[in-house]
């Protein structure tokens, strides 16, 4: 699996990328694990090839690729001060090689290029591990809120100052 890194490129999502079928497997592989953990479901499960290519017009995209296969993917869109990221996502069978913070890395320069050198994400409150995993790259927690319906906290509100 090291080879892959060899050849992994992180680019923006090109004009005319027409892989959303694979794309949208990809985020589905990489958050199944959250299934049966976190309340509410995730909104990875609402994601359509459709709904995810209008995202992509809407945000700023990136794709993590080995050879021709893409293996995960990042998005940030674009708010008054800061962007947010969501939707990092890094193949099961590809996760612990760095890729996921590449693309973090990706999302960062254009940040700090576009003059707004924050960014902001929210973790799951259950997953306890990604948000070791944001505060060990530099995200604080800087609240908590709660999805519609719900009357206790259901994700944690990061950011990360950028240089």
């Amino acid at each position: 699996m090291k080879s892959v890194t060899a050849d992994l490129a992180i680019d923006p999502i090109p004009v005319g990328f027409e892989r959303w079928e694979e794309l949208l497997a990809v985020i589905r592989e990489s958050f199944a694990y959250m299934d049966g953990v976190i309340d509410p479901p995730s909104s990875a499960h609402r994601l359509t090839a459709q709904t995810l290519r209008a995202k992509a017009q809407a945000e700023i995209g990136f794709l993590a690729r080995a050879g021709d296969t893409t293996i995960g993917c990042a998005f940030i869109a674009e708010q008054a001060d800061h962007f947010y990221l969501g939707k990092l996502a890094v193949l099961p069978t590809h996760q612990g090689l760095g890729i996921g913070k590449r693309l973090l890395e990706a999302a960062e320069q254009h940040a700090v290029r576009a003059g707004k050198p924050l960014l902001e994400l929210q973790a799951r409150v259950e997953l306890t591990g990604n948000q070791r995993a944001f505060r060990s790259l530099g995200f604080i927690e800087t609240g908590r809120t709660a999805h519609q319906g719900y009357d206790r906290p259901t994700s944690v509100t990061m950011r990360k100052r950028l240089a």
